[in-house]
């Protein structure tokens, strides 16, 4: 089993950001498209290789966000019609969220086995997220959804002031 940590800096313009090993070394490194249209994030290895891509649809009703690993789109987050509360549908082949996603507390299932927890870290200077993976080929994918779903979660706090 392996684990990730993702910290993200509370006052960064730049949205950059690295993914730390267990071993508290840079695994992954992340950088957001500031100020551009359409928004991404793009996941890079070590090696900056871009292993995954994430983009905020453009020109769309409502929000849609879809997670390219390794050049082919494996989920789709898209929020849904909804008048008391924020709902969100994660579509992927053989991919389920279980748990309380929204609050970051959530296990990732690959045709029913569980692959992955993610868990928030709560006392901690900005968002923090403990990442820990049961199955090695799936983890691009699971940092990938928990970014993405990190970034539908900051793109519903901008949307609500104002």
């Amino acid at each position: 089993m392996k684990q990730l940590y993702i910290k993200q800096k509370v006052f960064s313009l730049s949205e950059k950001f690295t993914v730390k090993d267990q071993d508290e070394k840079d695994a992954y490194s992340v950088e957001g498209s500031f100020m551009k249209v359409p928004k991404t994030f793009s996941i890079m290895n070590q090696d900056r290789e871009e292993v995954a891509l994430i983009t905020k649809k453009v020109l769309s009703f409502l929000p849609t966000f879809f997670v390219e690993v390794n050049g082919e789109e494996v989920v789709t987050i898209k929020k849904e019609l909804s008048f008391l509360k924020a709902k969100y549908s994660i579509d992927a082949a053989g991919i389920e969220v279980e748990g309380n996603w929204m609050d970051m507390n959530f296990h990732v299932l690959h045709k029913g086995r569980v692959v992955g927890e993610v868990g928030k870290e709560w006392f901690s200077w900005g968002d923090s997220y403990r990442v820990q993976i049961m199955e090695e080929e799936m983890e691009t994918v699971i940092l990938a959804l928990v970014i993405a779903i990190d970034c539908v979660k900051a793109d519903q706090s901008n949307t609500a002031t104002f």
